[in-house]
């Protein structure tokens, strides 16, 4: 069954992240990319770091930015790392390792990233948490979005899909989100959630489980299409 959840239908590797395209293949299922981050970040040839580093800067292990990358006064930045040009990381941001992030992206103001794919155009700029999680392009986190990774017994994450419930064989994995995918402010994603392009959770929810391209999550488990932008 999970074999019919693929990751073409969330998102594209856009080229700013062609040279990882071998290891995020379109036809696995997305959380399967998470266990890819690790062995593309292997594969890269990092070099001299290149982008200007204030002291106030915690860089440890491999990590490159591209020198347009737009760094604040202090952060903690852990290898392995791999930053896109353009890429905003604003103050007290909190970069764990196993992380890539594509072109214009924002890793926010005391936000946590973790074991993550951001493809480009990516916002997630005040008081997030994104761990295990894949964000596609444009996508937005409102501030206070937690992405959760871990179930509170610890057992398998599962994925709830229209099709049933799939094994991932995964203790850690957040939430997928489509190309396009919006989070309210101060909403948690449960482990395993799924959002489809342009599928909008709406603020302050409490959302797992499959959310369909272009439709609205409501409280109390309604869901709307959104109007087509014509």
């Amino acid at each position: 069954m999970k074999d019919s959840v693929k990751a073409s239908a969330f998102f594209a590797l856009p080229p700013s992240l062609a040279r990882f395209a071998s290891f995020f293949p379109a036809d696995l299922p997305p959380w399967e990319w998470l266990q890819q981050l690790g062995k593309a970040l292997e594969s890269c040839d990092f070099g001299p770091l290149e982008a200007a580093v204030s002291p106030g800067i915690h860089l440890e292990g491999k990590v490159w930015l591209h020198p347009s990358v737009k760094l604040p006064a202090y952060a903690t930045i852990l290898g392995p790392t791999w930053i896109g040009a353009g890429t905003d990381i604003r103050p007290g941001a909190f970069i764990r390792g196993n992380v890539i992030a594509g072109e214009r992206c924002v890793l926010g103001n005391a936000s946590e990233f973790k074991n993550c794919l951001l493809l480009d155009g990516v916002q997630a700029p005040h008081f997030n948490y994104v761990g295990d999680s894949i964000l596609g392009n444009g996508a937005h986190l409102g501030a206070g979005v937690i992405c959760s990774n871990l179930r509170l017994d610890q057992g398998e994450v599962t994925v709830r899909t229209d099709a049933g419930v799939v094994s991932t064989g995964l203790r850690k994995f957040g939430a997928i989100l489509g190309d396009g995918a919006e989070v309210g402010c101060n909403a948690v994603l449960n482990p395993g959630a799924l959002l489809g392009p342009r599928a909008l959770v709406m603020p302050c929810m409490n959302f797992g489980g499959y959310l369909p391209a272009a439709t609205i999550a409501h409280a109390r488990s309604s869901i709307s299409q959104i109007p087509r932008r014509d």
